[in-house]
């Protein structure tokens, strides 16, 4: 008998009775429950044998997750409990130490780079993973990736291993792209998140009806980076590395092209200093926010535990208060550095606990849908000793949109083993504020139309370009902030 036939079982043992409103409120989560579990065995029965046995355990993920929302749909905090940080809390990057030339060799034998590669390149009209855009001399993300580890397993005679998480989105093409890199010094790994099926959001029940995703793909999703631990564990590869003697992940999103190994911080959480006190299990690098940052999740106290506070989990009359630079001076880059047994001490024990991120969508047919999601950053408050560090602004260096593109592909960056370094003929480090119009600029096509060359940037700070616009060969723009090209 299945897991989840066990629990319906149970939760049919349940007798109505008269209720108020908030026991209304109760029965109707236990009917929705109940509900689920009966989906849920539908679709197993629609699934071969020999994918059961995965398929189950990830249901039992998402039925837990489930259960969340249902207790707490929302997520949000109690703004009054917000703590001040305490001191100590955030770190300063310029203030480590940096690492011998002969401890690091040791050091990156403990150490796992994992690259967050589920997206697709849609939002940037591309088809296929995103990480596999080319962003600058025809090498794309997972190229420049490749490079940098590497160029690192050459230089110190390392072996650090490579890790996409992929998702059932990314993986068949990753499969075929990666088999490139055969003759590179580096070991790739790769497993998949999750899938889990979209809910209705009037029944709040599971709109697929096969366990196929190939047969219907609208009805399923990948549920978010949170789901990282979880699926990172059940693949095996926690516990292979953990046996190597390996000791800490870095977790970084694969469009992120600051997000590059750092020794100074690999060397402080593997020789901490005798007065740091206990070690720290969990690190999240932090970065000052900017009017360009403010929706972005940041650090607080809550409950005595530092967490990532996001934007959906801030009470609407709260929203302009977390957007404040002043109160809350860092955002989250989702550079992250975890303690590998560290992570399967918290699955095993059962105590990964992170907030439910509510997605709506409307799929092509008009049915109104939800998808729950974590973020792998609210993991935070589950291990002991988390800790923030507030990094240079050149360790996020995200390509979300073409504007972004724009300035990577640029003279700001000069471009060396795969990382990319902001250019000593650039007068100030900030990077210049790019906003492109979306009827002409949004897909990566038509951006590369627009531009004959790419224009030298090294003077510019603000940018704003709308309406059918192209530039020539050989344009230096220096606008000031206010300067628009339309």
């Amino acid at each position: 008998m299945s897991s989840l036939h066990v629990e319906k079982k149970a939760m049919y043992g349940h007798q109505r009775q008269g209720s108020d409103s908030a026991a209304f409120k109760e029965l109707t989560k236990r009917d929705a429950q109940v509900q689920l579990a009966v989906e849920l065995e539908k679709l197993l029965r629609t699934c071969s044998e020999a994918n059961r046995e995965g398929i189950e355990r990830e249901f039992g993920g998402f039925r837990r997750l489930f259960v969340r929302f249902l207790l707490d749909p929302a997520s949000s905090v109690q703004w009054e409990k917000i703590e001040k940080l305490p001191d100590g809390a955030v770190c300063d990057y310029e203030m480590l130490p940096t690492p011998s030339t002969t401890q690091i060799r040791g050091m990156l034998d403990k150490l796992v780079v994992i690259k967050l590669n589920g997206g697709l390149g849609t939002s940037m009209g591309c088809q296929g993973p995103k990480s596999v855009i080319s962003v600058r001399n025809d090498l794309t993300f997972l190229d420049l990736t490749v490079q940098q580890i590497e160029n690192l397993n050459k230089t110190y005679n390392a072996n650090v291993p490579l890790v996409l998480m992929n998702s059932f989105n990314t993986d068949e093409e990753t499969q075929l792209i990666i088999q490139k890199y055969t003759k590179f010094e580096i070991q790739i790994h790769t497993f998949n998140q999750s899938n889990y099926p979209r809910i209705n959001k009037e029944s709040l029940m599971p709109i697929a009806r096969n366990c196929s995703t190939a047969a219907d793909m609208e009805a399923w999703y990948p549920p978010g980076h949170g789901d990282f631990y979880e699926s990172f564990y059940n693949a095996g590869l926690l516990e292979e590395f953990i046996k190597q003697g390996r000791e800490y992940c870095f977790i970084s999103n694969i469009d992120n092209l600051g997000a590059t190994v750092d020794l100074n911080i690999l060397n402080m959480l593997l020789n901490p200093g005798e007065d740091s006190g206990k070690p720290k299990e969990f690190l999240m690098e932090v970065t000052d926010k900017t009017r360009a940052d403010v929706k972005g999740g940041t650090l607080i106290q809550y409950e005595n535990k530092l967490r990532l506070l996001e934007i959906a989990q801030v009470p609407k009359e709260k929203v302009e208060d977390f957007k404040s630079i002043k109160t809350f001076k860092f955002f989250n880059t989702n550079n992250l550095w975890v303690k590998l047994p560290s992570i399967k001490r918290i699955i095993e024990n059962g105590t990964l606990d992170m907030e439910v991120i509510v997605n709506p969508k409307t799929l092509d047919n008009g049915v109104n849908v939800i998808q729950l999601e974590t973020a792998v950053g609210a993991a935070m408050k589950c291990f002991e000793g988390s800790i923030g560090l507030n990094v240079p602004r050149s360790r996020f260096l995200p390509v979300k949109k073409t504007s972004d593109l724009l300035l990577v592909m640029s003279n700001l960056y000069n471009l060396k083993n795969g990382s990319l370094s902001m250019s000593p003929l650039r007068s100030f480090p900030s990077t210049p504020l790019i906003k492109l119009g979306e009827n002409h600029f949004a897909k990566v096509r038509e951006f590369l139309k627009r531009f004959a060359t790419i224009p030298d940037l090294l003077e510019l700070d603000h940018l704003t370009v709308s309406g059918d616009v192209t530039f020539g060969r050989h344009v230096s723009l220096k606008a000031r902030h206010g300067d628009h090209y339309c």
